[in-house]
């Protein structure tokens, strides 16, 4: 398993949080999504999902949300 995490800046609203865990989590590959402190992590099996594959799913799955990820 390996985990990326994503900095968002800011915190999440609950609904948020929930629709991030709950889209990212079903995700093949994905073992579990942490949102706290402005922060995504996810862990995955790299051997289902590329971290490349991962990342931009999850990038427009927040920016969907109205927040973005700092770098």
């Amino acid at each position: 398993m390996e985990k990326i995490t994503l900095n968002v800046g800011h915190m999440f609203c609950y609904d948020c949080v929930n629709a991030l865990r709950k889209f990212i989590g079903s995700m093949r590959g994905v073992d579990s999504v942490e949102v706290d402190e402005g922060k995504v992590a996810v862990i995955y099996d790299p051997s289902l999902i590329s971290e490349e594959e991962l990342f931009r799913i999850a990038k427009d799955s927040v920016e969907k949300l109205g927040y973005k990820i700092i770098y």
